[in-house]
Formats: structure tokens, C-alpha cells, sequence
């Protein structure tokens, strides 16, 4: 799996940590971020994917309803969330590796409120992988690292999108852990 400690500390950008990973290292880091989510998750029963843990921090400003920029992620929310997330970078990164032009987003988020199961989480991670690795598969034997995308400040070509994607899943697995970890403390008999 790849170490983003550097970049989350800001002693190292995406694009440097990133240099020099082909397609089949993306791959293989996207397997191993959805081994981890699938190990985080091995033992979950179906009342710990719709458990509302205690988050004092939770804060979504992309929220498109009032009442939710406040509002605490269950696990089914922010499996839900990430593999959304990691399905568009992959997508357009497929895009950029052939030489297309990035318009804007294509994001489909499987509404939160339908994962409610422990199945469910399992199934959704498996989706994504499965998603993901096509969209890695699409890409041509010579990818086109000249075009980029710019969906903040920097531009990005099909690797770094890729990795941005894989960047932004690691930044909620204490957030997993945290919710597994709550949830089975409440299933505890007092």
C-alpha cells in the first residue's frame, strides 16, 4: 500500500510520492486499499454498518442538506462515500491515460441510506474494486502522462488521479476503524 504519511504531513506532494508508479503499481495499491477496508470491516454485523458513533469533529461542507454539515457518518456513509470517490479518480484518470480531456466530474454515489448491511458493505467494497480495476485495465500500453485535469489546484495526469483518489480513501480509514470500534463497544452488554 502506498504511504501517504509524507503527504498528509506536508513534507512531500502527491506528484513527487507518485513518480514513477505505472498502471500496474496502481493496481496493486488499489487491491491492497481495498483488502484493508474489507479487513477493517471482516467481523461487522449488520447493526454496526447503520450505527451513528459519537464524531464531535464531523463536518461535511459539500452537504447539500442544511441539517446534515453536522451530521455523523455511519460505516454503510463512509463506505458509500470513499468508494464513490475512488471510482470517479479512476475514471477519469482512464480518460486522461487515452489522451481525452477532463470535463468535469462523473461522481455516483450509492445513496448512503441503503447500506444497511454488513453484506452490503462487503458487496459495495468488492463492487468498487472491480469498478476501479477496469477503469485501470482501460488504459492504453502507452499511457498519455502529458494531459491533466485540474479538480483543485494542481493540475493532475491518469497517475496522480488515481493516487488522489487512493490519498483521499486512506484519509477515512481511522474514521473506519474508529466506527467499527464503536459499534462493537455498544454491542457489549453494560
Amino acid at each position: 500500500m502506498i504511504d501517504f504519511g509524507p503527504v498528509r504531513r506536508r513534507e512531500m506532494k502527491l506528484t513527487d510520492l507518485v513518480a514513477g508508479l505505472d498502471r500496474y503499481g496502481l493496481i496493486d495499491a488499489t487491491n491492497a486499499m481495498i483488502d484493508t477496508m474489507l479487513s477493517l470491516t471482516h467481523d461487522i454485523i449488520d447493526a454496526d454498518v447503520i450505527y451513528v458513533p459519537d464524531d464531535p469533529d464531523a463536518e461535511d461542507p459539500y452537504a447539500e442538506d442544511e441539517t446534515n454539515l453536522s451530521l455523523a457518518w455511519t460505516l454503510g456513509h463512509v463506505i458509500a462515500h470513499t468508494t464513490a470517490s475512488g471510482e470517479e479518480t479512476c475514471a477519469q484518470a482512464a480518460t486522461l491515460a487515452r489522451g481525452v480531456e477532463v470535463l468535469g466530474r462523473n461522481r455516483y454515489e450509492k445513496p448512503w441510506q441503503l447500506m444497511r448491511t454488513a453484506s452490503d458493505v462487503r458487496h459495495r467494497l468488492e463492487e468498487s474494486r472491480r469498478i476501479r480495476l477496469a477503469y485501470l485495465n482501460a488504459w492504453p500500453d502507452e499511457p498519455h502522462y502529458e494531459i491533466t485535469f485540474t479538480p483543485y489546484r494542481s493540475p493532475q495526469n491518469c497517475v496522480e488521479r488515481v493516487a488522489a483518489g487512493l490519498f483521499h480513501d486512506d484519509s477515512h480509514l481511522e474514521q473506519i476503524a474508529e466506527i467499527v470500534r464503536q459499534a462493537k463497544a455498544a454491542r457489549q452488554p453494560s
